[in-house]
Parts: structure tokens; sequence; C-alpha cells
């Protein structure tokens, strides 16, 4: 399986790592000199859809031509930002991003809405001309990856995916100076985490539907679950009907990095055990706990997340380790370190701030102050990327790679067996109840795309 579609994932490969060359080689930001600005909207207003808005505005030439959510709230509070971090800005204000996607001919469409939306609307905006960036994960099952993926080469877009490790400057830093120079020796064992308590708690009541929220809208294609209060935030993603739970949520960013680091492509096979162990009062039905292994020919990755109890190591509770017979090399998005076996020296490193360079960001609610630079050098490699016409540094091939994975640990926890995906064919050669769920049902009147008719 893994020489299968070698030859387009060398090609992405040539060209993100150009890219990042290209990119990361500046000793600075300051605005990349687009001659026109480019005209850009956001689908979906919330919090990291303003702060991915927020990073493109700092570091381009940009005009926000629209703005679009289901919630009236938070719509009006985006726009009331974007008066003061541009002033003269006039968004159109939408509710349906379908409605926003006739409308208007954009350069970029920006997608930070949860994840049961987010290959529908991909598909949509590279539909109507525009290149995207788009937050992972790309898809909620895989059949939507794969036609987000044929999307993006039947109309010739750029997608750059919200996998912003691959431009992390102290993670790229690590790799050159450890990874790339083979300094761990033979690896042959990778971990990767997260246990922090992010699982949503509570049992909230059936409640009216507020006025400002078109909850049909919101809802979409999952189905559909009585309102219990905003499912803003947090609370959507302590229910499966809309994403993949911690998995789908943290596993994707390491194993991401990990993908990229060591250059892997698809897992010769995934399984996973785990389920609601602790927290067993709360209405979330996304498991507290599991172990997913995802095994390569000369090691496998092992994940592992808990929403209770301590982290196995402190000071890398959402983190990788990569083992070598020399030593290893740890990363998290705040950190890194090498640790070498026996004889030689120890390297640190820390999180790029940029807060000088940037001191509007010491004032923004809610900003992930360690994960911002990274953003905007995300943001830059997607710009150089449409320029060269190339493929950014988190492409959409590499993202339905990381994507897939993890929804793959999920069917195979389900499922209580391990799974062999095959890309070739789009499905899983000798086990037709797992082909089964490749497809989540969609709620009428929507439909599930396909690769072959986007």
């Amino acid at each position: 399986m893994e020489n299968q579609n070698q030859g387009r994932r060398s090609f992405i490969k040539r060209s993100a790592a150009a890219l990042a060359l290209v990119g990361l080689g500046l000793p600075s930001f300051g605005h990349i000199q687009n001659k026109q600005p480019l005209k850009v909207a956001l689908i979906g207003c919330g919090w990291y859809g303003k702060m991915d808005l927020w990073r493109l505005i700092q570091i381009a030439k940009v005009e926000v031509v629209a703005l679009c959510d289901v919630d009236e709230r938070q719509l009006q509070e985006a726009k009331s930002i974007l008066d003061t971090r541009l002033p003269g800005s006039k968004p159109k204000l939408y509710k349906d991003y379908r409605i926003l996607l006739e409308n208007n001919q954009l350069d970029i469409t920006i997608i930070g809405t949860p994840d049961h939306w987010h290959a529908l609307q991909t598909i949509a905006a590279l539909k109507a001309g525009s290149h995207v960036y788009l937050q992972k994960p790309i898809s909620v099952d895989i059949i939507e990856g794969e036609a987000v993926v044929a999307a993006a080469e039947k109309y010739q877009k750029i997608v750059q995916v919200g996998l912003q490790r691959r431009s992390t400057p102290h993670l790229i830093e690590a790799k050159n100076q450890i990874i790339d120079t083979g300094k761990l020796g033979k690896i042959g064992h990778v971990e990767i985490c997260c246990y922090y308590h992010m699982r949503a708690k509570g049992n909230p009541q059936e409640k009216p539907i507020p006025d400002f929220l078109d909850y049909d809208l919101w809802t979409g294609p999952a189905p559909w679950r009585p309102y219990d209060g905003l499912p803003h935030k947090r609370w959507w993603r302590a229910f499966m009907e809309y994403g993949n739970g911690i998995t789908g949520d943290m596993c994707i960013h390491m194993l991401d990095a990990v993908r990229w680091m060591l250059d892997l492509g698809w897992p010769t096979q995934v399984s996973a055990k785990g389920g609601i162990f602790v927290q067993k009062n709360e209405k979330s039905n996304i498991a507290d706990t599991q172990t997913a292994t995802f095994e390569y020919p000369e090691f496998n990755i092992v994940w592992q997340h808990r929403t209770w109890g301590n982290p196995v190591d402190p000071a890398y509770p959402w983190a990788f380790k990569i083992f070598g017979e020399n030593g290893y090399l740890a990363g998290s998005p705040f950190q890194a370190d090498f640790v070498p076996y026996g004889e030689g020296k120890p390297i640190h490193w820390e999180a790029v701030y940029e807060k000088d360079q940037f001191p509007e960001d010491l004032n923004e609610k809610d900003i992930e102050l360690h994960a911002v630079p990274a953003t905007r050098r995300h943001f830059q490699n997607l710009l150089q990327a449409i320029n060269e016409n190339r493929h950014p540094n988190a492409n959409i091939y590499e993202s339905h790679i990381s994507t897939a994975c993890c929804i793959l640990a999920n069917l195979s926890m389900e499922l209580g067996r391990s799974l062999t995906y095959d890309p070739a064919t789009r499905s899983f050669l000798t086990d037709s109840e797992a082909n089964e769920k490749l497809r989540r049902p969609y709620r009428s009147p929507w439909i599930h795309p396909e690769p072959d008719k986007v």
C-alpha cells in the first residue's frame, strides 16, 4: 500500500518542501506585496474562524468581502471586530454559505465551521472558483475526504489545511537538526498523545432555539439533536454526530506532524481500543479513553488519549515522541526536546511568539499565542503556493491521509478489529461491514458528496 499514489505524493512532497524553504527563510514578515487586495470571505465566524482571518489580515493586503454564520450574534461580533482590524471594511453578511458563494467572486475562502460542514463547504468553494484555507479535519468520513481531494484536482484550486505544525518554527528547526540529519539513528517507535481534560461535561436540558440561531442550518447534513444550548466552541465537539471526538480533533495534529517529519504515507493497518471508561455521567458520547496503533513497515505510531487523570509526561501532555536508537525527539506546539541516549548534548527549542512584531496579538480575546506564528506562516505559504501554482505545506492530499487515519482509528474501535484501507479502490478489500461505514448517512435534503461527482 505504501507504493500506491507514489507519483502524486512525490510531486506534492517536492512542492511543499520547496515552499517551506522559501516561506520560512524570511527573517520577518511584514505584508505580502500583492498588488491587488485579495478578495476573502470567512464561513464560520466563531472562535477559530476569526483567529484565522485576523492572521491573514496581518500578513497580506486583504479585502474581506463577506462574512457568513448561522448565528447572527457571532456574525455581528465578527463584523464589529473587523471594523477595528481593517477599518473601512464593508463585508456583506450572510447566513447561508451557498448564497455567499453564488454572489461573490473570491480569491480565498476561509472555512472555520464545525467538522460536519467541512467537506460540503470546501467542495462548494472550490467549485465556485476559490482557493481555500480549511480548518482540520477535511471530513468526518473517508469518502467525504476523497471527494474533497477530487474536487481540488478537478477545479485546479489550492487548499491549505489548518495542520500548522508543518509551519511551526521550532518544530521545523527540530526536524532539520535531528530528523533530517539522522541524529536519532534507526527509528523504531513513535508515541503521540493528548491528556487534556477537554471532553465537555454536563447534561443540559432541551431548550427553545433562540431567534438569533438557525439551528436547522447549523445542523445541516448531521443527525438532528434536540437543542440543549449553543453548540459553539467546545459543546459540539462532545458528540460524534458532528466530528470524530478527541482523536479527530487532537490526534490528527500529532499524527500529521510525525508523518511530515518522517515522510510517511498511508499506514498498512490501523487498530484501536477505547470507549467511555470513566466519565460516564455526562451527555457527551465521545470516548474519554483510546489507544490506537498506526502500523508502518519499520515501526508503529501509538496514540493515546485520556480526558481524565494525570498525563504520562507533564511537560508533554499533547505531543509526539519519536524514539531512535540514539535518543528521542519530543515535540509539541509549545516546545521540543532532543534527549540523547548515552553521551551527547540535549537540545531544547521553545515556541516562537512574535509579541514584538505583532503586539496586537496580546489584546486578542481567546488567542492561542503559541499557535499564531505558525498560522501566519501557514497563510504566507498558501499565498506563495497560489502565486506559484504549487502545493502548500498542508496540502489537501496529505491532510486527507491524516484525517482518514483518525477516522480509521474510531472505526476500528467501533468494529473491534484492525482495518486496512485501500486508497486506490477507496475501500476495505475484504471487509464489507467496514465499507458500509465509509459514508455517514446524511440528513435530508443534504446529499453526500462522491469523488466521481464533484
